[in-house]
This record gives C-alpha cells, structure tokens and sequence, in this order.
C-alpha cells in the first residue's frame, strides 16, 4: 500500500481498492461531496454508489462514529474517516462493493486508510500550492493589463499586493523560451535578476515571459561588462532562448517597451547571441504636433462619446481598449482580454460603425492605431476642439515636416533590400498584410513572400510576421513619402 502511494498516489491506491471490491471507491468530503473518485467495474452504476456514498457519509459526520456501513439489498457502503481528530469534518474514505463482499475487503480497506491519508495530505498540499501560483499568476497579469491600458494608480495598488515593487523607469524584456520551459526560465530570471525583475506569464503567446526591469540594473551593465544585463544572462544561461530588450522608458510607457521588446526579439532570432535591444526610433505621435491632437481627437470623438445602451453594454473606454488590443495583437486580443472571438468581433464591429472605418483595411488599422498613440501621448495644451475631417486631415498631419523626417529614416533601411524589399513590403501592405494575395501578386510562392518578409524583419529590427507588427508604422511611412513625392 505504501508503494503505491509513493508512485500512484491516491488515485492508484483507490483504484486497487475498487478492483479488488469490483465496485466503487472514493473519498468524499463531509458533507458528502465526491473528491474523487474510480470505479472498479464497468457495469457497475456509478452515480448510484456515489449517491449511496454520499447518503452514508452524511449519516456518518452526523453521528460523529468512527466508522460506518450502510446495507442495501444488492450492496453496501463501508465508510473509514481519513482524519481520526474527534469533532472535525475530514474527508473520507468509502467502498462501495455487492453483496456478498470478497474475503478480507474490511482488513484491506483498514490497511489502506493510513497510506490514502498521507498522499491524500500531500496532493491536498500541491493543489492548494498551485492555486496560489495561479492567483499570484492572474495578480501579475492584472497588473501588467492595468500598465498595458495606462490605469497606473490601480496597477500600483494591485501589485502592492505582491513582489517586488513596480519599477520606475523600467525597460521591457521578451524572453521566448522552449516549448514547457517558461516556469523554469521564469524561477532562472527570478535569480538571474536577485528578485528585483517584475515577471509576468504572457496570456497571448505560450511561450514568452514578459519582464519588467529596473533601469539602473540596466545602466550599471552598460559599456565594457554589458554581458551582465538580464537579458544576456538570461539567453547565456537557457539553451534556444532568446531575448528582445526594449529603451529605458517611464512605466507609464509600459506598453510602447513591450512592443519594443516585441520587435527586438524578431530581430534576436537571426542573431548568434540571441539577445538583441531595440534599435532607437522616434514615436511619430510625439512629432505630429497641435495638428496631429486635433485630428486624433476629431477620428475618435464617437469612440470616446459613445454612452452604451444597456448597463451591461461596453463603455467607451472598454471599446477603446478592445481596439487597442486587437491592434497590437490581432486575434490573440481575445486571450490577451479573456474575451469570446463573437464578443471582440461584435465590438470591433461596433467601433468601426462609430468611427466610419473599415477596420479590416490595414490603411484604417494603421489611422486608428496613430490617433490611440496620439491620445496616449502626453500633449501641453491639448484643444478638444474637431479639427478637420479626419479623411483629409492624415494627410495634413503626414505632410509635417517631422514626419516627413520621421518615415524617411524608417525607410533608410530598406536601402540595402534593394528596391526587391520595396516592392515586397508594399504588396504585402496593399494586400492587407495577408501572405497568400501578397505571394501571388509578386508571383512567388507563400514559403518565399514569408522568407522576404523574414529579412526585411532584420534589416528593420521590427516584427512583421508576427503581432505586435510594425505594419502600420510602415504604411503610415509609406504614405507619408508618397505625399511628399
């Protein structure tokens, strides 16, 4: 019985009971809830025998006995408490077998008690460990969502709760690790960084860590001892792990060093070291000015005013956080919100009618995506008042020079692609950014459009292939050079 304990555990040591009674056996609670439970007989009803467990048990926590049989015509229940404290409602251990009962089924069920116990305890033990790591889990997810949708004072009142403080200013780690490895890299950051490192499981991808750094951590190992950064030690300590590490931003700014990071990884995979930091590139919203705030808030005015109909209706800053999610994240928004696919296409659909947008058009996708970052960003004196029709007011806001300076520094590095690499990323953006219409319009196959793609991501140092992509700061460039032409 020990044995088995040790190397099945419960469920080994009740289905030998089972088997050996050719019938049921399980461990209920004191109020007669099934536990657990196997039965030792296929033909045998199951439902019933629980029922008839249950009904014993309940008689037996009444009576407070230390143990317990209960006959029926073609069966009976024999019951043994697994916690021999007087006056406790422990879980207990019930056979259910037919008459006539098999020679010595009393003695083995006695033997049996001691060893359930014990792993009984001991996967009670593990279980409740795992749902605390799970609600700490959710805690760190929370907090980075609340980062994520700019809620800053909720965030900190949230993590207060946990370890260790948020950081302030930060920078953003991806780390992509083997398939089943993520809680082992995550114990390895965990003392790669002395526990300073804000760690979160990514909810949209399986195998990415999202880590929140202290800046100074990152400081102190620049220059000759750069080999000491996180990130570094990280992908030098984990085999086929690889690192993206964004600038050093305000943790307000949490959500532009996690795309960042995003970025840096794509360019991480073609790298030996597998480590690589984002490359410094201005934010176009801090370059379109007073002009560029009246057009964001003119295209989202509706959005931002939308009062729901029904109480259980989104609000306006729920749909504005769904669109921003399904921007930075496609359809992975729905595990990234915890939402249903009908439920983010009915409120896509709902914002693309306030809007007036085509929100399946990369070229609205990449308007919407600006104005958000436009809001997002911090402006003095920023007028509420409409500006001009957000149709013809891009264009307006493309035309500036900062912009102009901004789109043809994104598009310097595709020099060395060749005008190949042009013509690449502007089918693929004309065709939506959907491979298969992108291939056959450059009259190549889907494996040889992705391959192109693949090294444009590296001469960038941006993601393409994968969300968050850089498609709509590509399209937004794109248009920009072509109004100054």
């Amino acid at each position: 019985m020990y044995r088995l304990a040790r190397t099945g555990g419960s469920p080994e040591l009740l289905r030998r009971l089972a088997r050996r009674a050719e019938g049921w056996a399980g461990i209920l609670g004191g109020d007669g809830t099934v536990l657990q439970a196997v039965a030792g007989n296929v033909r045998w009803p199951g439902h019933e025998a629980a029922g008839l467990a249950a009904r014993a048990t309940r008689e037996l926590t009444a009576r407070g006995a230390g143990a317990y049989s209960l006959d029926t015509d073609a069966c009976a229940a024999l019951l043994l408490p697994l916690d021999r404290t007087p006056g406790t409602d422990g879980p207990v251990l019930a056979l259910v077998a037919p008459k006539p009962l098999p020679a010595g089924l009393t003695t083995l069920m006695a033997d049996a008690v001691m060893p359930l116990a014990l792993a009984w305890a001991s996967e009670s033990v593990e279980r409740k460990r795992r749902r605390v790591d799970l609600a700490e889990s959710r805690g760190r997810e929370a907090v980075l969502h609340l980062l994520m949708t700019g809620q800053l004072s909720i965030a900190h009142q949230v993590a207060g709760a946990l370890r260790p403080k948020l950081p302030d200013p930060v920078r953003v780690c991806v780390v992509e690790c083997a398939g089943g490895q993520r809680d082992e890299v995550a114990r390895i950051c965990t003392h790669a960084s002395g526990g300073r490192a804000w760690i979160v499981r990514c909810p949209v991808y399986a195998r990415h860590l999202i880590l929140i750094v202290p800046a100074d951590e990152e400081a102190e190992a620049e220059g000759p001892s750069d080999d000491r950064t996180l990130g570094l030690a990280v992908a030098g300590l984990v085999d086929d792990c690889v690192v993206g590490v964004s600038e050093e931003v305000r943790l307000p700014d949490t959500a532009t060093a996690y795309q960042q990071a995003f970025h840096a990884l794509a360019v991480a995979r073609g790298l030996p070291g597998r480590h690589a930091g984002f490359g410094a590139v201005t934010e176009p919203a801090l370059l379109v000015g007073a002009a560029g705030a009246r057009w964001a808030d003119a295209l989202l005015a509706p959005l931002l005013a939308h009062l729901p109909h029904r109480s259980q209706d989104p609000g306006s800053q729920e749909l504005s956080a769904t669109v921003a999610s399904w921007l930075a994240f496609s359809s992975h928004a729905t595990e990234h919100l915890k939402i249903h696919r009908n439920t983010l296409a009915a409120r896509l659909r709902l914002v693309g009618e306030l809007l007036g947008l085509d929100l399946h058009q990369v070229a609205d996708q990449a308007a919407v995506d600006l104005a958000l970052r436009i809001r997002a960003t911090p402006m003095p004196h920023r007028s509420h008042s409409v500006g001009p029709a957000p149709s013809e007011g891009l264009d307006t806001v493309l035309r500036a020079s900062g912009v102009q300076d901004w789109a043809a520094q994104q598009l310097r590095l595709l020099d060395r692609a060749g005008p190949m690499g042009e013509e690449t990323l502007r089918t693929w953006l004309r065709c939506e950014a959907r491979l298969s219409p992108a291939a056959a319009e450059l009259g190549i196959s889907v494996p040889g459009a992705r391959k192109r793609l693949t090294r444009l991501e590296a001469l960038l140092r941006r993601s393409l292939l994968r969300t968050p992509s850089a498609r709509y700061d590509l399209w937004l460039a794109f248009r920009a050079v072509d109004l100054a032409a």
